[in-house]
């Protein structure tokens, strides 16, 4: 499916090395954010406190977070947990807090301003757990980028292989960089969007790689840059497609979805754009400098050997 055909193919590799600067560059300003700012870790990886409180009607969260917000308690969240009518309250750990105690504030601050809440439980998740589960999330991460090495070196051959997972992780470095540098909270949902754009993009990467390799096949007297541009102008309306429709349900979640799902659709929406651009104009460059040719997929056909009278 296409919504328009370009006839004449756009020269992307006449600036490719435009491409790459600007991408060493973004590159570069995030690690400096990361390092320098570094991130905002959730309850989830620091630990903290849980409260449970149930009500009796579908509750209302951001009546919640007001009078907790109201009560003096920042940085906390506030989820329904199971049904609409029970909601999940994370506070960050603080040194020398008593779970018991912070739990009957709690519900002082919730019955002055969100009455009606019946307290369930209060639980202590201590920082070891948090440490697992970021030890955890980094194995997680380390696999996918394994395994799709592993799938490309495979399908492709290993250049396509090492420039699709140098831009996909470009596109991770580019994420973080901007909850770091904005201070944005890190949590196990914007760890599972991370893990999500890492596939999203290999997926764009594998339609033009997959195109440069049939275009060697079929244009026998193109230059490596002439393939490569062919193979990007081609898919362009594909792209448009499906990076439009993913991208305006993402927007979707980050415009009505609410404070619970605000930064999870904020690292898809980050992902996908920086995605757009990595998977295009990012892998198809490295793939170029690392050297690919049309040997590399096509046998040179051997001379016919003439019949001896």
């Amino acid at each position: 499916m296409e919504f328009f055909k370009i006839r004449k193919d756009i020269p992307f590799m006449r600036h490719a090395l435009v491409f790459n600067v600007i991408s060493l560059i973004t590159f570069i300003a995030a690690v400096f954010f990361l390092a320098t700012r570094g991130l905002h870790f959730s309850v989830e990886f620091t630990g903290g406190t849980l409260i449970e409180v149930s009500y009796a009607q579908a509750a209302d969260t951001q009546k919640i977070r007001d009078a907790l917000a109201r009560a003096g308690y920042t940085d906390t969240q506030v989820a329904n947990f199971g049904s609409s009518r029970d909601v999940l309250i994370r506070m960050p750990l603080k040194p020398g807090q008593d779970s018991a105690a912070l739990g009957a504030a709690v519900m002082d601050a919730l019955d002055r301003d969100a009455p009606g809440a019946q307290l369930k439980r209060v639980e202590f998740v201590g920082p070891q757990v948090g440490k697992e589960l970021a030890e955890n999330g980094a194995i997680a991460l380390l696999l996918v980028v394994f395994g799709i090495i592993v799938y490309l070196a495979l399908r492709f051959e290993w250049r396509f292989a090492v420039s699709a997972i140098i831009a996909n992780l470009h596109d991770v470095v580019i994420i973080l960089g901007f909850f770091a540098f904005f201070q944005w909270e890190f949590s196990l949902p914007v760890l599972a969007a991370v893990l999500a754009v890492l596939g999203y993009s290999v997926n764009e990467s594998v339609v033009v790689f997959d195109r440069v390799r049939e275009n060697f096949r079929k244009m026998r007297k193109a230059t490596v840059p002439q393939v490569i541009d062919n193979a990007i102008t081609s898919t362009i309306s594909r792209t448009i497609i499906t990076h439009g429709s993913t991208q305006l349900a993402v927007l979707s979640m980050l415009v009505f979805g609410g404070e619970v799902l605000h930064y999870f659709a904020m690292a898809l929406t980050i992902g996908i754009l920086f995605g757009i651009y990595s998977s295009v104009l990012v892998a198809s460059p490295l793939v170029m400098w690392l050297g690919v040719s049309r040997e590399q997929f096509v046998k040179p056909q051997k001379p016919k050997e003439e019949a001896v009278v």
